[in-house]
């Protein structure tokens, strides 16, 4: 007799093999016991309940076996074990603390190995939870009158400003790899579009070697027209959000407990309504703790952290909106306050006291838009066609930008953003 434990789309149940006559050959359970692991099989048998728990399985049935097949043999040496790289550190240092030396899988080997490191349930889980993000954000949307769009990832100029750009020969011409599709979202807008988002690739020439950071990411891009205040596209970033953690708390619970269960985190903590609060009110929050920060300055991540944690305590939310940020800390196509020019239209969304979002309103002005373009070091003959864009009549209009790598990493506090990108790519890594 002998067990073989199948896995499928993270769940497992355990098969037995015994001999019986004109069913089970000797061969046959010696044909399974040299089975490699991983190797793809098919089964035929029957379902039963046995009379005991089963412990090594998550499903408490086992298949009595009346054929076996071996579709793919995997190696006999594998360079990581699936029960290795799922394994949670609570239980590694629960071990060393009695004796037991566990193995470790770390990060980099996890993703120099990352087909078999993705048939953990926590990365089952985690990518599970990923696609029901972008499904959420595109249905939710779509409810909302917006338009789907897909804009061009080869661009003449920066979409951003900056230096974190690729540069890359284009039939003999200077172009780059689009840092956002916020140009061309905003002239769909001047074409009469309304409302539009866009999901696909964003490239950034990070020299970040950080937890958060990506060369290569999903972004959630949304734009629209503004009617009467820059608060209409934080109404959207309210509602879309709630609506997204309410989904995900609902429908994907065995995901998120298959992810708790290799890293726990606590649920996210957000209200029903979301908090916003202007930049002037977060810098007094933070001068009153003892923390001084430019008031015309950026929050850097310390002091997003540190508002976080203020947050949490004074309205018991992890989920908030920033707004009214300094002009000078935000890109060149932000919209100045009308009441005062040196803030803008502009916010950023947080979880967990980490940055997520940002959006502001945009300049739909030409003139002024090539001014703040030249002062923020841009040369105006690269985005030329998107200046002129707004030389035909455009509508106020305004949007936000997320990663949605970061939107999952974040909901789920998971410590690093590789492990929610299929295949990450960073400043040292260009492979898998």
């Amino acid at each position: 007799m002998t067990f073989v434990v199948v896995r499928e789309r993270g769940f497992t149940v355990q098969c037995v093999l015994m001999v019986a006559p004109d069913l089970v050959s000797p061969q046959m359970v010696k044909f399974a016991t040299a089975l490699s692991r991983e190797s793809y099989v098919d089964i035929e048998g029957i379902v039963s309940v046995p009379k005991d728990p089963i412990k090594g399985a998550s499903q408490q049935v086992e298949i009595q076996v009346r054929k076996i097949y071996c579709i793919s043999k995997a190696v006999p040496s594998l360079p990581i074990n699936i029960e290795d790289a799922a394994r949670s550190e609570v239980e590694i240092e629960n071990a060393l603390k009695a004796g037991e030396q566990l193995v470790r899988v770390n990060q980099d080997t996890r993703l120099n190995f990352r087909i078999l490191d993705l048939r953990t349930p926590a990365n089952q889980g985690i990518f599970r939870v990923q696609c029901q993000v972008e499904n959420i954000f595109r249905q939710f949307l779509l409810s909302e009158g917006f338009v789907g769009i897909h804009t061009p990832k080869l661009i003449a100029g920066s979409s951003e400003g900056g230096s974190a750009v690729f540069i890359l020969d284009y039939k003999g011409q200077p172009a780059c790899l689009a840092q956002s599709p916020q140009l061309h979202k905003q002239m769909s807008i001047c074409g009469d579009f309304g409302r539009v988002f866009e999901i696909g690739p964003v490239f950034r020439a990070e020299d970040s070697y950080t937890h958060r950071h990506l060369c290569e990411f999903t972004g959630l891009d949304v734009e629209m027209e503004i009617k009467e205040h820059y608060s209409e596209v934080m109404d959207i970033v309210d509602r879309l959000f709630v609506a997204m953690f309410d989904s995900l708390n609902e429908k994907r619970q065995k995901e998120l407990e298959a992810i708790g269960k290799q890293y726990p985190f606590e649920p996210l903590k957000y209200l029903r309504k979301t908090l916003r609060l202007t930049f002037q009110e977060g810098i007094q929050m933070l001068k009153e703790a003892g923390i001084e920060i430019d008031p015309l300055g950026d929050l850097n991540t310390e002091a997003e952290r540190q508002l976080g944690q203020l947050v949490l305590e004074k309205y018991g939310t992890e989920f908030y909106i920033l707004h009214r940020y300094p002009l000078a800390v935000r890109p060149f196509y932000t919209m100045p306050c009308y009441d005062h020019p040196a803030y803008s239209n502009s916010f950023d969304v947080f979880i967990r006291g980490e940055e997520i979002i940002s959006g502001a309103q945009r300049v739909h002005v030409p003139n002024f838009l090539a001014k703040r373009a030249e002062a923020c070091g841009i040369d105006v003959k690269t985005i030329s066609t998107y200046i002129d864009s707004f030389r035909y009549g455009a509508p106020p209009h305004g949007g936000f930008g997320v990663g949605l790598e970061r939107v999952v990493m974040l909901f789920c506090a998971l410590n690093n953003i590789r492990k929610t990108s299929l295949f990450p790519r960073d400043p040292l890594r260009l492979a898998p």
